[in-house]
């Protein structure tokens, strides 16, 4: 694989169940892969990658970084496009962090009321773990 100018772009495009988020060429990603944080550039070889709850950063081609929260996906990596699944995606800059810190604590009320029901506290607790990493990304 020959070595990517130092201006090189590629397409990115954020895909959730709602809407595509972005469509366009960018200099860098970087994914929050399941098995930690992954930069992406022109030219990157091949990858598949699920993706775990947390920030999605994007430099455009002027260097400006757009953040996106991403819970959970897939991503796929070829040397001119970075695809992202996302199951949720919202901007950064759009997140609530009041609203999130009092689902959270309801999501630990009813988790506390779930205990006999492995199924539901299975659920509640991916939901908790993923408000929490929402919150996060707001901070």
């Amino acid at each position: 694989m020959a070595d990517a100018p130092v201006n090189a772009t590629f397409q990115f495009e954020l895909v959730s169940p709602e809407k595509i988020l972005v469509s366009e060429e960018v200099k860098m990603v970087v994914v929050p892969g399941e098995e930690g944080d992954f930069g992406v550039l022109a030219q990157h070889a091949p990858l598949l990658s699920s993706i775990r709850p947390g920030v999605v950063s994007v430099t455009g081609l002027t260097g400006e970084v757009r953040r996106i929260f991403v819970a959970g996906g897939f991503a796929d990596v070829s040397p001119s496009l970075l695809s992202v699944l996302a199951e949720e995606a919202v901007n950064v800059d759009e997140i609530d962090k009041g609203q999130l810190e009092q689902d959270l604590k309801n999501l630990e009320d009813d988790l506390g009321f779930a205990k006999d029901d492995p199924a539901k506290a299975s659920l509640l607790q991916s939901q908790i773990e993923t408000t929490k990493a929402k919150i996060k990304a707001a901070a």
